[in-house]
């Protein structure tokens, strides 16, 4: 009975609690109703908005679409016009430039022919043929003289260079070229024989203190160091010639040798020249700036991817020019086999066949494909390079400072005094290298044939700047290149500019720098001082700095001056100065091989070109200045920040606007320099232009578009050279 009752409670207790759940889901059901009706009236509000949002974007996209198809319309129908316009503008001002630029040849012409002083014409081959053959005969051997006639010969030279950058006659260039390796191998063969005739009275000029001969020369384009080596004590270890900050050190064998030791240092670099000249260009075309004209290719005259070629030797170089100090002979005179051979550069159908001439002398077989020439430089890195030469590459390191020759050669007879006369043995081989590492031969038979290196310590050229410790290279005369190895024990004292080294034979040698180390450009800015006056200033990688453009003439600004006193505050042409600041070791401005060393934005050529055009245009009235954005428009579009400045003052902040430029249009830009992400929509009210001037006239004052009409053809034309040569809007 109990089993029963407990069932029976249990059933009861069941049915109530199925009675309230019953109660309860008639609550919940009411509440779930009023929360369903209001969901959907919600959903349906949302909706209602949502729609009401869709319309009005809708809307806002089909205003936004009319209103670009009516400025595009309003554009296209005034392209023909701004672009006529835009059209005169340049070639008014390039005609303007050209006709200044000829008439400054022939007044340059017509000055030179009424001086009246001797001084032959480089550009006329008989006269240039004539000076070189009257100073070869000429015997005056005295060094003050020499070192005059070596300055004006330098001057040819300087001039040569010039008329060969600007040369296009194949045949007029080889005449120019071959002029410039007569001139460089008669300077050096001048300075060999004075150096001939200070030794040969050594004895007559001997050092009290220790017994040997030691004198300095110096004039504005070289520095001529000579010890000779009289006492020959043992413990002779080395010298350092005070006052020019270069020094030498010798092992035992040569303290105890009857030598004379050469420190001298040219200002000027004929080596590197001489390489350029003596190896092909395999696949680079001349250079061509993008301004063009006749100042377009002084960033980079002729330069050769030694990387590639530096190991294709001349087939014609013999066994005996190889071991003969930079080509020449004992008498500094080069053979006229060695002129020839590959110092001027073959016509251009013959350079196939040369091309394969060096290869197969490197035993290195063409590729299947004609002119696949990375396959060729890859083979030649696989096989030579890394083995036989480490050869510089000229585009990626340039050489400052001059050239330093550290050379060792046979003391010269000395003459003897015997009852008042002077006895002297004369020889007709004149001065003689001393070929070290010693032969064998040349030793006793007790001897044991040890030649350690030699050491050699410099200090910096004034007249550079060196951004970072310099590399240190050796000439290499049998494949005239310029070489890293081979150089050991190098040691760089940065606070008191100095560098010291060793080298297991004496050779000439150069400090160089990477040639791009102050690239790309953190920023930079254009901005107007007044009418026909501008400051370009660019932030570097490693040093700022600023040129100021007056006229055609510009004026280099720097917080640094060490190394740059002689160029810092000093007017001179736009080319002059690029030429000066490359010599200095400070390099911003680019050439077609830039970008193989530097990354760049990739931009359109022709779109960055005509933009530095029509820049120059309103240099004047407005300042230009980099963009974050403008390596995140792409390649086909340019960004950069406007704003008109007619004062000196610098731009405030918060007035600069940003413009799109493209090839066929440019517009003004919603988005600031602190937006979040890039957008090209244009700003709300502005209108679309088929050329960067014509859209930044519609934001200009009368004044400012007043004064740009009013700029002289010849700033234009500098401050136009000077973006094209430095580019940046490609390496910023």
């Amino acid at each position: 009975m109990s089993f029963l009752y407990v069932a029976n409670k249990t059933v009861r207790y069941a049915c109530v609690n199925v009675s309230m759940g019953r109660k309860l889901n008639k609550a919940q059901k009411a509440k779930q109703l009023q929360e369903d009706e209001e969901r959907r009236l919600q959903e349906e509000e949302e909706a209602r908005l949502q729609a009401a949002r869709e319309e009005q974007e809708r809307l806002e996209r089909e205003r936004k679409e009319q209103e670009l198809q009516r400025l595009e319309l309003k554009d296209r129908e005034r392209r023909a016009d701004e672009l006529d316009e835009l059209r005169y503008l340049l070639e008014e001002n390039y005609t303007a430039v050209t006709k200044w630029k000829a008439d400054a040849v022939e007044k340059a012409k017509w000055e030179r022919y009424m001086r009246c002083d001797g001084t032959p014409d480089p550009a006329v081959e008989q006269d240039i043929n004539t000076y070189i053959s009257l100073w070869r005969d000429d015997p005056d051997v005295n060094i003050t003289v020499v070192l005059k006639q070596c300055n004006l010969a330098l001057q040819l030279m300087e001039e040569l260079e010039g008329l060969l950058r600007d040369v296009t006659d194949h045949q007029e260039g080889q005449k120019y070229q071959e002029a410039l390796i007569n001139l460089q191998e008669l300077i050096h063969t001048k300075h060999l024989l004075t150096t001939e005739e200070i030794l040969k009275r050594a004895s007559a000029n001997i050092d009290t203190e220790t017994g040997n001969m030691q004198t300095v020369v110096r004039d504005d384009n070289v520095t001529l160091c000579i010890w000779a080596n009289l006492k020959k004590n043992p413990r002779f270890k080395g010298l350092t010639f005070e006052g020019v900050g270069m020094g030498f050190e010798l092992p035992k064998q040569l303290a105890v040798s009857s030598i004379a030791v050469r420190n001298f240092h040219t200002h000027y670099d004929h080596l590197s020249l001489l390489a350029r000249m003596a190896h092909l260009r395999i696949n680079t075309p001349s250079y061509r700036s993008l301004a063009g004209g006749e100042d377009a290719d002084i960033v980079a005259p002729e330069l050769e991817d030694t990387n590639e070629e530096g190991e294709m030797k001349d087939d014609n170089i013999t066994q005996q020019q190889k071991a003969e100090e930079e080509g020449f002979d004992g008498t500094g005179r080069k053979s006229a086999a060695s002129l020839h051979s590959g110092n001027s550069a073959p016509p251009a159908e013959g350079r196939g066949s040369q091309i394969q001439t060096h290869i197969e002398a490197l035993g290195v077989s063409l590729p299947a494909a004609e002119g696949d020439l990375t396959s060729l430089s890859e083979q030649l890195s696989l096989t030579d390079r890394s083995e036989r030469f480490k050869v510089v590459d000229l585009m990626q390191y340039t050489p400052l400072g001059g050239v330093f020759y550290y050379e060792v050669f046979h003391l010269p007879p000395q003459a003897h005094h015997i009852n008042g006369w002077e006895v002297r043995q004369l020889l007709d081989t004149g001065l003689q290298f001393f070929h070290y590492p010693m032969e064998k031969s040349n030793l006793d038979d007790n001897e044991v044939l040890t030649c350690p290196p030699v050491g050699v310590s410099v200090t910096l050229p004034e007249s550079v700047v060196f951004l970072e410790a310099p590399q240190v290279a050796r000439w290499d005369a049998a494949v005239k290149q310029w070489r890293m190895d081979g150089i050991t024990d190098v040691s760089y004292e940065e606070v008191e500019a100095k560098i010291s080294f060793r080298m297991d034979s004496f050779q000439a040698f150069v400090l160089m720098q990477e040639t791009y180390a102050n690239l790309p450009f953190q920023s930079w800015e254009l901005r107007p001082l007044g009418r026909d006056s501008a400051l370009f200033t660019v932030n570097g990688a490693l040093i700022d700095l600023s040129i100021t453009i007056q006229g055609n003439q510009c004026m280099l600004r720097s917080e640094r001056e060490v190394g740059l006193t002689h160029l810092l505050g000093k007017w001179m042409s736009g080319p002059t100065l690029q030429r000066a600041m490359l010599n200095a070791g400070i390099n911003i401005f680019v050439n077609e091989h830039t970008d193989k060393y530097v990354s760049s934005c990739g931009k359109d050529p022709l779109t960055e070109h005509a933009a530095y055009e029509q820049m120059a245009l309103f240099a004047s009235a407005c300042a230009f200045s980099w963009s974050k954005w403008n390596s995140k428009c792409g390649a086909e579009h340019l960004v950069m920040q406007v704003c008109e400045n007619l004062g000196p003052i610098p731009v405030p902040k918060g007035s600069w606007s940003l413009y799109l430029l493209g090839a066929q249009r440019s517009q003004m830009l919603e988005i600031t320099e602190k937006s979040e992400a890039f957008s090209p929509d244009h700003y709300p009210g502005s209108e679309f232009h088929s050329t960067f001037i014509h859209m930044l006239q519609d934001n200009m004052s009368t004044d400012g578009i007043a004064r740009t009409r009013e700029s002289n053809y010849l700033f234009v034309d500098t401050v136009q050279s000077l973006l094209c040569a430095t580019r940046p809007l490609m390496y910023s």
